[in-house]
């Protein structure tokens, strides 16, 4: 389809897209949640990292990229990246908990945020520069690909992962 397809003006269906990415985190909750209790922060295969260091990961990206996007100032989160040196969390609930939190985050921020700003340029963190719709969809499928790591570990473990469809 050429370039010019779409009117000058035209605006990204920014509610279609929030409810697109909580519908993903919906799924990712309840991998969590579909973790044996003493599986969730150890099991590995072929030296990829934990399941809860992969959530960890996507909450990280998700808590500071939606106060990028909302603010324009782009921080990363204390507590929440794999990498911080700040406390992890410990169980299942309290990655749960730091999960819900960064929902009720995006929830908050998202209306917020003026539908010209998801076309607008920006450079997150420094390093990643484009259309702000652009690094909300890379998020989403950094998401989706360490789902997917999730999933390998489940259905290693024999055990039945979430219907990825089911975004409810």
């Amino acid at each position: 389809m050429a370039s010019d397809s779409h009117p000058r003006g035209f605006l990204f269906p920014v509610d279609g897209l929030l409810e697109h990415w909580q519908g993903h985190r919906r799924v990712t909750r309840r991998m969590i949640q579909a973790f044996p209790d003493d599986q969730l922060f150890r099991f590995s295969i072929g030296g990829m990292r934990p399941f809860s260091d992969l959530a960890l990961e996507m909450m990280s990206m998700a808590a500071a990229g939606i106060q990028g996007v909302a603010t324009g100032k782009w921080r990363m989160v204390e507590g929440l990246d794999h990498h911080s040196k700040g406390a992890k969390p410990a169980t299942r609930e309290d990655l749960l908990a730091r999960w819900d939190e960064v929902t009720r985050q995006i929830d908050t921020l998202w209306p917020q945020i003026p539908p010209q700003r998801f076309a607008e340029v920006d450079k997150a963190f420094g390093q990643w520069e484009g259309p702000i719709y652009g690094l909300l969809l890379y998020w989403i499928d950094n998401e989706i690909h360490h789902r997917g790591q999730g999933y390998v570990y489940l259905r290693s473990l024999g055990i039945e992962p979430p219907a990825f469809y089911e975004r409810s």
